[in-house]
């Protein structure tokens, strides 16, 4: 077990202690689903003295969320675990394999306005790896510390006029890179859970 491996199992553990979930700044409750399709997603914290997190931008031409930024993830297909779809998704978009992801655990489940259940996979990856990107998948990858994600005045409260009303969301911005919404909304979920500091 790393230092970053144990720190964060440590952080898991007091933070996911069977309490309810945060409250959040954004609150899509008011959004009517029918019914949701599961999906997983890979946090996956990169085993450094500056810890990174792993995140990518979608090409501007998919049909689904179109240029912004994400986790490795998708679908959970019939049969799969959380955890296995998030290292199948992981390998298919990053080529990172499976066997050198060490997951933690899963965090709380959330439930997008886009009709998606989305189960955070919360792993730890070694700093080294070959990270090949799939084209029709990921326009570019990048790798944030993890001490700026999980910072809390990095974690701006916007909102936007959608579906006749405002909504609000959430925003952290790292150089050129602009993370928002279910993608922040994660993050600051985690951030709030394991009690990040430095």
């Amino acid at each position: 077990m790393s230092d970053l491996h144990a720190r964060v199992s440590t952080l898991y553990q007091r933070g996911f202690d069977g309490s309810p979930a945060p409250k959040l700044f954004e609150d899509w409750s008011a959004i009517v689903v029918e019914e949701f399709r599961p999906a997983a997603v890979l946090i996956a914290m990169t085993e450094r003295e500056e810890p990174g997190m792993i995140l990518l931008h979608r090409p501007s031409n998919m049909r689904a969320h179109p240029g912004q930024i994400a986790f490795p993830g998708g679908k959970i297909d019939p049969g799969e675990s959380p955890e296995e779809a998030a290292l199948r998704e992981a390998w298919e978009e990053l080529a990172i394999p499976p066997e050198q992801v060490r997951v933690i655990g899963t965090g709380d489940v959330y439930r997008a306005h886009s009709g998606f259940e989305i189960t955070p996979v919360l792993a730890v990856v070694p700093p080294d790896l070959e990270i090949i990107p799939n084209p029709t998948e990921v326009a570019q990858w990048f790798e944030p510390p993890v001490s700026h994600m999980f910072d809390p005045a990095n974690h701006a409260e916007k909102w936007v006029q959608w579906e006749g009303g405002m909504r609000p969301y959430y925003e952290i911005l790292w150089r050129e890179h602009n993370t928002w919404g279910v993608t922040a909304a994660i993050i600051v979920n985690l951030s709030k859970r394991l009690g990040w500091h430095g």
